[in-house]
């Protein structure tokens, strides 16, 4: 952390950081504040003399795999790994199902005078994930919480393809 440079705000990292290590620890019957999906969607405010974004990025990136293990681990003692894994399953058919839709066509396109992510460029990864769903194809996590796509007018709502790609990175930490 230096003073000059932007980073993530200091105060709520920590409070994030205090929250999570007190969920991690606390006891299965205790409502769960912080959750893998939770940490997913966390973000943060910049500030000068903030915590690296990068460094931050990839802690929560661990904590998130942390905590969807103890998630896993948690449900198999609860409902089996055979009904943990029917959902995951039952998850990823409903991905495929918006993925077999027509290119250009699946995902809802924005209005002329707004952007979105580019249809051809979400169409290309999309054909990587159903390769990695129907045909075992290799496909790490970071590779979907990394991936980018350019904005173009008219494109794919960005809140579609978001929700989409939570769900994918979620099955695919549901059965690692």
């Amino acid at each position: 952390m230096r003073a000059s440079r932007i980073g993530y705000n200091v105060d709520e990292v920590e409070d994030f950081l205090e929250d999570a290590r007190a969920a991690y620890s606390a006891q299965r019957t205790d409502a769960a504040v912080v959750s893998a999906e939770s940490i997913r969607r966390t973000a943060f405010s910049i500030q000068k003399g903030g915590y690296s974004s990068t460094h931050v990025d990839a802690a929560l990136e661990r904590l998130e795999d942390a905590f969807a293990t103890r998630e896993r681990d948690r449900a198999f003692a609860e409902v089996g790994d055979a009904a943990w894994y029917s959902q995951a399953r039952s998850t990823a058919q409903v991905i495929l199902d918006r993925l077999d839709r027509p290119g250009g066509q699946k995902f809802t396109r924005t209005g002329v005078l707004t952007s979105g992510y580019d249809p051809k460029e979400v169409d290309e990864f999309a054909l990587r994930l159903v390769n990695y769903f129907q045909h075992g194809k290799p496909m790490s996590v970071d590779q979907v919480r990394t991936t980018a796509f350019r904005s173009t007018r008219r494109g794919y709502a960005e809140g579609q393809v978001d929700l989409l790609l939570d769900s994918v990175i979620s099955v695919m930490l549901a059965v690692r």
